[in-house]
């Protein structure tokens, strides 16, 4: 994980990345992130994190995905809805109460009054999987990348990471003008798109949600610690979907572990808010990513940590899944 406040590089090519950032990030965004909370593990991650920087129908058995027949446009899962899954409305607890959950983190209060929070969020739809290297690779092709071929030639199955938060968004804009446009796009999420959604990364509040269900779990598949259901403490990356995980909210895979996810939300104080600042990004702002990777340990992998990173760092152990969301 990664926390406090860290200058970007100043380089053409972090310049480029910000303003393809400026024009894809159509949330709201937080404004300047102030007065954050630092634990001294989540400052210690982030030493060790930057060195790594720049260098269905649903399968019986999720670890099969290759055998698994996908859409053969956009590389999708070929279930129902094309590998999202439905998040009802409704309310959920985020955040942390250290008397239930000794590992909790400072920075996963709710407030100085108050160790957790209730939010309410609209019906949603996430990704059953983090996107794969497939996913990605079939995207650049699509729009003619040079980033192409490096892509397609790496393990398909295995989540896409080493790309950078404006890479991440670009992908979720292109399968937005696609969905809307395929007349095979399945008519919930065609409904959900004319609606008002888009497809996005979630924000710190539909990941956790996701992660956690409505029970308040402290891990995706209940209250204790357990390394049968993530990889956790690894020594790489796997297939998304290698574990199987029924017991998990809503039937999701990788929620803690393989790679973290980032989010579209900037790290702030909770509560969590969707902010109407107008600035897109604070040259110092740290944006949030969830679930822990394979390198870390249990505690790492919780549904309430909060990681953090700047959002041009592409980085082997970090990934997205996708939201079709209405904020």
């Amino acid at each position: 994980m990664a926390s406090g406040k860290k200058k970007r590089r100043q380089s053409n090519e972090v310049t480029t990345q910000d303003a393809v950032l400026a024009q894809n990030l159509d949330y709201q965004a937080p404004g300047r992130a102030v007065g954050i909370t630092a634990m001294l593990s989540l400052v210690a991650f982030t030493a060790v994190f930057m060195s790594y920087q720049s260098t269905q129908l649903e399968p019986d058995d999720p670890a099969d995905l290759a055998q698994s027949p996908v859409v053969e446009n956009f590389a999708l899962p070929a279930d129902p809805l094309w590998g999202f899954v439905a998040i009802t409305a409704g309310e959920f607890t985020m955040g942390s109460n250290p008397q239930r959950d000794r590992m909790a983190y400072e920075n996963e209060r709710w407030s100085s009054s108050q160790r957790q929070g209730r939010v309410e969020l609209p019906e949603y739809f996430i990704g059953r999987f983090e996107v794969t290297n497939a996913q990605f690779a079939y995207y650049l092709t699509e729009t003619e990348s040079s980033s192409a071929a490096l892509f397609a030639a790496l393990d398909p199955e295995l989540p896409v990471t080493s790309v950078s938060l404006p890479q991440m968004l670009s992908y979720a804009r292109w399968l937005d003008a696609q969905l809307r446009t395929s007349a095979a796009t399945p008519a919930v999420l065609r409904e959900a798109l004319k609606a008002g959604s888009k497809v996005t990364l979630p924000n710190e509040a539909e990941w956790e949600k996701a992660a956690r269900g409505t029970d308040g779990r402290l891990f995706p598949w209940g209250m204790q610690p357990s390394d049968a259901y993530a990889n956790v403490g690894g020594s790489s990356l796997l297939p998304v979907g290698s574990h199987s995980c029924e017991p998990c909210s809503y039937g999701l895979s990788d929620m803690a572990g393989n790679a973290w996810e980032l989010t579209r939300s900037a790290l702030v104080d909770y509560p969590f808010a969707l902010s109407s600042a107008e600035a897109l990004l604070d040259v110092d702002s740290l944006w949030v990513m969830r679930g822990g990777s394979y390198q870390d340990s249990i505690n790492n992998v919780r549904t309430a940590v909060r990681g953090a990173v700047d959002p041009s760092v592409r980085n082997p152990t970090i990934g997205f899944r996708l939201v079709i969301s209405p904020l």
